[in-house]
């Protein structure tokens, strides 16, 4: 039996405590086994632990994905901070420019925006109208850049329409629409403005619903004179907004409101980080099933090897030098599947639109609308700090469940174990 672990000679008394076992753990998982059950259990153990890791990477790479693209369209459409007034702001140039004495803020522009009607080619809508003035506006959204060459043409009888709107409703650049803000059935503002580009933020209920026009336009269509709904402004670092926004507050009391944009889609956010931390605690019980059947495993391992592990005690193994070839051996089968999944999930997250692309392709089905996920496709941010945890947690887990197996073999008594040997 001694010949049969060809350990006769690699496990002499001069060794060190950690080489043979490792040695004789390397040999056990490479080794084929006497019960086929064993090495099916260990081929799923691996897998199982692999297509653990592997969800948990792919699934929490999308989810930052979708919440980094979620905070871009809401900053990019919005200010980083926007400052309001029920009954509109009347000296505008004069808030902004002492704004821009704020310590954090670094550039403001005013804004209008109101509910509104949009009639083209027989057809009606309700519409998100928002005037700007092209000149500053760059300086505190991304709006000019989701305008393209539109803004450049934007006056005070052209309009820019959000691109899904645009498909919806079949308008084409150069056609005319109209305009329409309704006080009474009989009593109404509207104008006829040419079509000089599309909104395209990325963000599905965004480009759906929003018309951009000129601020004069605006203020004539909504009825505000020189006055403007608010005021928006960009801030150093966007991730210490709160810190300005309660500044700001101390400043601008009732009837002013100060909104960061945190609160433009606060529910949104919040959804998004809980539903992130629920899907790693829900996918981390993967690893924690496929752990269970590397327990399984190695009691099976244990039982098969009870006159291996019985001779080993013979000739001087010690009971931890047995405990640690099987939690040696539980840990190779835990490194191989997080290895594998680890692979496997950074490049299912790197491919998921192409994909998702093929699966719609073959099923006709799609399995990503833009009008329910607001995106045209799957957001991706493969996130080193997140598969760092995935790759600790599944390591952690491998390593228990490897300890009870370990601790039984290192239990064997030697007479018995070798007494029909």
């Amino acid at each position: 039996m001694v010949h049969d672990l060809g350990i006769e000679s690699q496990v002499p008394s001069h060794e060190s405590r950690i080489m043979w076992p490792l040695f004789i753990s390397i040999k056990y998982f490479l080794s084929k086994r006497k019960e086929r059950m064993i090495s099916f259990v260990g081929v799923i153990s691996v897998l199982g632990v692999a297509l653990g890791v592997a969800s948990l990477i792919v699934v929490l790479s999308i989810m930052n994905g979708f919440d980094s693209e979620i905070k871009n369209k809401i900053i990019g459409t919005y200010s980083h901070m926007i400052i309001l007034n029920e009954d509109g702001i009347d000296n505008s140039d004069r808030m902004a420019s002492s704004l821009l004495q704020e310590e954090g803020i670094v550039s403001a522009s005013p804004f209008i925006t109101g509910q509104a009607i949009l009639k083209s080619k027989g057809s009606v809508t309700g519409v998100l109208l928002k005037g700007i003035d092209s000149r500053t506006e760059g300086g505190v959204t991304n709006v000019i850049d989701y305008m393209g060459t539109g803004s450049d043409e934007l006056n005070s009888g052209t309009i820019v329409v959000g691109n899904e709107l645009m498909k919806t409703e079949n308008i084409a650049f150069g056609d005319m629409v109209e305009i329409v803000v309704p006080y009474s059935a009989l009593n109404m503002e509207h104008a006829k403005l040419k079509v000089v580009g599309s909104f395209t933020s990325g963000r599905y209920d965004y480009d759906s619903n929003i018309v951009v026009v000129d601020l004069g336009t605006a203020q004539k269509l909504l009825r505000m004179g020189r006055s403007v709904s608010g005021i928006g402004l960009k801030v150093q670092d966007e991730m210490k907004v709160n810190d300005v926004k309660s500044n700001l507050q101390k400043s601008f009391r009732y009837p002013y409101i100060v909104k960061s944009w945190m609160d433009l889609d606060k529910n949104l956010v919040s959804a998004l980080a809980l539903e992130k931390k629920m899907m790693f605690i829900i996918l981390a019980l993967i690893v924690m099933v496929a752990c269970f059947n590397i327990s399984g495993m190695l009691i099976m391992m244990v039982m098969e090897k009870t006159k291996d592990i019985g001779i080993l005690k013979a000739i001087g193994a010690s009971a931890s030098g047995i405990n640690l070839v099987f939690l040696i051996e539980g840990l190779i089968i835990g490194i191989t599947g997080v290895a594998t999944g680890f692979f496997a999930g950074i490049l299912v997250a790197k491919k998921i639109n192409v994909i998702a692309g093929f699966i719609e392709k073959v099923t006709g089905t799609p399995i990503f609308p833009s009008d329910v996920y607001y995106f045209t496709e799957i957001p991706v941010k493969v996130d080193m700090p997140d598969i760092v945890s995935v790759l600790t947690v599944a390591g952690i887990l491998t390593i228990l469940s490897a300890l009870y197996p370990a601790w039984k073999a290192s239990r064997q008594d030697p007479v018995k174990a070798i007494r029909y040997e």
